[in-house]
């Protein structure tokens, strides 16, 4: 298979979609939507924004199925591409009006002064760190089961890695090993919260 085939079943989802089945469409939401709200709402930190967002994603896939490029990937990336794109626009919209409405149609004042600088610098930032966690989450959902097991044993659950192997059922070089690749993929997202917050009894033991 070419390298930039889409997978089966995104094939024939998108030839559904444009052929109008409302069925394909709930199926893909059946899929997705947990995906779309719990990345919409890490960035956000909003229910209504969330759910807000989700009806806003699935909309526009809907009416425009032939957006989905085969070649940029599958269509659960696509349609997280399309949460955050969607997201981002939502919370740039919480900065006061007059700025927002100038960041986005590049009408706004470049000599605005301090306030604006900082307000722009400040908004950039919660879109850094939202992107990055809503990044986070996505590859936590799309890792291999066996590394996210382990990863929300130690993260969220906070055993150590002698613990995470009791309850996984592995040895501890296994669990060791399955965190250090977990730790691996999520260093990709940039994500700060991870930062001082490993699980207990991780340290060197790695």
């Amino acid at each position: 298979m070419a390298k930039d085939t889409p997978p089966r079943w995104d094939r024939k989802m998108q030839q559904r979609l444009a052929r109008g089945e409302a069925a394909a469409l709930g199926e893909l939401y059946d899929r997705f939507a947990s995906l779309v709200h719990s990345q919409a709402h890490r960035m956000l930190d909003n229910e209504s924004a969330a759910d807000l967002v989700t009806r806003e994603v699935f909309g526009y896939v809907w009416e425009n199925p032939d957006a989905y490029d085969p070649k940029q990937g599958s269509m659960r990336s696509w349609v997280a591409r399309l949460t955050h794109r969607q997201s981002v626009r939502r919370l740039r919209g919480t900065a006061p009006s007059a700025f927002a409405q100038g960041y986005e149609d590049g009408t706004g004042d470049e000599t605005g002064g301090a306030e604006d600088t900082v307000a722009r610098e400040e908004l950039e930032e919660r879109v850094r760190r939202a992107t990055a966690s809503a990044r986070a989450d996505y590859i936590v959902a799309s890792m291999p089961a066996p590394l996210r097991a382990a990863l929300e044993l130690a993260y969220i659950q906070r055993r150590d890695y002698r613990q995470t192997a009791a309850d996984l059922g592995v040895t501890e070089d296994e669990a060791r090993r399955r965190l250090r690749l977990g730790l691996q993929l999520l260093s990709t997202a940039d994500t700060r919260p991870l930062e001082g917050s490993s699980p207990p009894g991780y340290g060197r033991a790695l």
